[in-house]
Parts: C-alpha cells; sequence; structure tokens
C-alpha cells in the first residue's frame, strides 16, 4: 500500500488527549478516520482493516474497545436475518 506523509496542524489540548506523542496521535487520527469512514458506508469493514493494517476480526475489537456496536441491527432487521439463516439452513438441508 503506498504511503502519504501529511502535516495536521491540531490543537495542543487534542494532541494531549491523543496520547503525548508524534506516533500515538498519529494512529490515533488515522484509526478515527478509518472508523469514520466505515460508519459513513463509505468504505467496508475488510477496507478498513486492511487500510489499519489489521485483520477483520481484530477490527471488531477495535470498534468494542470504543464501545461502539459492530452490528447495527434494529429488532425487526435482526429478526428478518436469523429468518433468512434459518430458511437457508432449511433449503440447504433438504437438498442433501
Amino acid at each position: 500500500m503506498e504511503i502519504m506523509v501529511l502535516e495536521v496542524a491540531i490543537p495542543k489540548e487534542l494532541f494531549t488527549m491523543l496520547g503525548f506523542s508524534k506516533t500515538m496521535a498519529a494512529e490515533a487520527i488515522k484509526e478515527f478516520s478509518v472508523l469514520g469512514l466505515y460508519l459513513e458506508r463509505r468504505i467496508s469493514a475488510g477496507k478498513a482493516a486492511e487500510l489499519l493494517g489489521i485483520r477483520k476480526r481484530e477490527f471488531i475489537r477495535v470498534f468494542a474497545r470504543r464501545g461502539i456496536p459492530y452490528f447495527d441491527y434494529t429488532d425487526e432487521e435482526l429478526e428478518e436475518e436469523f429468518r433468512t439463516f434459518d430458511e437457508w439452513k432449511r433449503e440447504r438441508t433438504s437438498a442433501d
């Protein structure tokens, strides 16, 4: 992956909140940027993990550490997912 170096001006207070070192601040800004793109549905979870240099399951753990739900379903959407899975399972079992 091609890397680009940016110089970004941020308030000193924000720098302090991000971890007291340029490396920690840069990593936090990168992580927040990628999470933001994912939450805006501009990139997939796989692409987000790739941009962060981690596996997809670790990307899910990033959400957990930040207290952000990875699966953002309403009750109705979740019920529909389970119904779809059950139908798929029945079809697969009857085909065997």
